[in-house]
């Protein structure tokens, strides 16, 4: 049995997902899961779960980088400043399929 693009990046991203703490089930990932706010992937796991997604599905990297979905928060001591939030732009699993299947980020 051949297995679609789509199963192999969801086999790819199962490792980081995780499962819930005391009824054991798997997390449910579809095109639209985000990596950061739905699977609270932390930046280090998510550039090692990247780089092995451009080896492993032969996808070119073009101008990705991490920083774009995980930027550097500036640090404070004042604790009672409130801050900006800092934009960033979505980094789902359906961003993964789509560059997968053409070869090359998508989103630059």
């Amino acid at each position: 049995m051949v297995e679609s693009i789509e199963q192999r990046v969801y086999e790819h991203v199962r490792p980081y997902a995780g499962t819930y703490l005391f009824n054991f089930k798997k997390v449910q990932l579809n095109p639209e899961t985000d990596l950061d706010t739905d699977l609270s992937i932390d930046e280090l796991e998510a550039e090692d779960l990247m780089n092995d997604f451009f080896e492993k599905f032969n996808v070119q990297r073009g101008n990705f980088k991490i920083e774009t979905y995980y930027p550097d928060i500036p640090f404070t001591w004042n604790f009672f400043k409130k801050r900006e939030p800092i934009p960033v732009p979505d980094f789902t699993i359906g961003m993964l399929i789509e560059s997968a299947k053409a070869g090359k980020w998508l989103y630059d």
